[in-house]
């Protein structure tokens, strides 16, 4: 997966985001943030399911199905690439 546009974006530890290729911002909740601030490092999404798993004590397949969601909007907003 290409991750190269999240390091382009500006977040704070609030959750607010900007795009500054495209001026857009966004605003991401806690569970978002840890997404981004990982996939940021370069941290794999198999890696990444484990780490949520243990951060938020949930279940892997509920953290699965959160995280392809979540994924797919990354993907949406060209934030992302296969």
């Amino acid at each position: 997966m290409n991750t190269d546009q999240l390091m382009t974006l500006a977040v704070n530890k609030n959750g607010f985001i900007f795009d500054p290729e495209n001026g857009i911002s966004y605003t991401v909740n806690d569970t978002g943030l840890f997404i981004l601030r990982h996939l940021q490092k370069g941290v794999e999404q198999e890696e990444l399911l484990n780490l949520l798993t243990e951060e938020y004590e949930v279940s892997k397949e509920h953290v699965r199905s959160d995280m392809e969601h979540y994924m797919a909007m990354l993907k949406a907003l060209h934030l992302v690439e296969d």
